[in-house]
């Protein structure tokens, strides 16, 4: 088995948070689905989708974090200025 972590690269943001480039295998139908809501939601790409889907499993699962309900809500709701990353 691989080290998940071994595929984790930390990327320089402006603000106080940083981006991580993830590496994941996922079933194939997860890819298919995934691929036919953004074609029919063009507003919606894979890494609005896949940050959206983490940060509200990790919601809905107890997880009580500013920076990860503020990642959830601002995929909800793109554009709105109070979910957005606080300048530093």
């Amino acid at each position: 088995m691989t080290n998940p972590m071994a595929h984790l690269r930390s990327l320089p943001m402006d603000g106080a948070e940083s981006l991580v480039s993830l590496h994941a295998e996922v079933p194939e139908p997860l890819l298919v689905a995934m691929r036919q809501f953004i074609e029919r939601h063009p507003n919606w790409d894979q890494y609005r989708l896949f940050q959206a889907a983490l940060a509200g499993f990790l919601v809905q699962n107890g997880v009580r974090n500013r920076g990860v309900t503020r990642c959830y809500l601002a995929n909800l709701f793109p554009g709105h200025q109070a979910f957005s990353v606080p300048a530093a």
